[in-house]
């Protein structure tokens, strides 16, 4: 199964004072093709408002190998990698190519969960919701996510008092 992709241009506001593709940019893409491979699973904007759900990244990776620069076209892939037993943990690669050579620019792994928006805690999707993700790819080359993997996240939070800060 070939991976999922989309295109978009390299536009002016991408740009960093470098005058080549900002690195928030390469973010921006990657969440653009995520949400672009939900809609050709059939999962809108509308399914996750009626859910109630949203999709929270808890950790995003990135290795860039070269710079993008106004008007390129871009290819991002969004390929489903691992997935929890009942989808409430799921994790994305995705791969950045310029389209008028195929030059590898960036890779990006992300680790995300499905958050109930008036619950505000992880949530897995609804059975239709699931199904469709799972049909979306070869559900035997998913590697299987539990909590054990939120738990290992290399950061904890370690609040401050802020009073100690100024």
């Amino acid at each position: 199964m070939k991976p999922f992709y989309t295109e978009t241009r390299v536009r002016w506001s991408d740009l960093d004072a470098n005058r080549h593709l900002a690195n928030a940019s390469y973010m921006n893409f990657t969440s653009y093709a995520r949400m672009a491979y939900l809609r050709q699973l059939g999962i809108s904007i509308a399914d996750l408002a009626r859910y109630n759900l949203g999709p929270a990244v808890l950790r995003e990776e990135f290795s860039f190998f070269r710079e993008g620069y106004d008007n390129e076209e871009v290819i991002i892939t969004a390929e489903q990698t691992a997935i929890s037993e009942r989808g409430e943990i799921f994790e994305f690669t995705h791969n950045l190519y310029k389209k008028a050579d195929g030059t590898h620019m960036a890779y990006s792994r992300i680790l995300g969960v499905w958050f109930s928006m008036d619950k505000r805690k992880i949530t897995p999707p609804p059975a239709e919701m699931l199904d469709k993700l799972k049909a979306g790819t070869d559900i035997t080359r998913l590697r299987a996510l539990s909590a054990d993997d939120l738990k290992a996240l290399p950061v904890k939070p370690q609040n401050i008092v802020i009073s100690d800060l100024l």
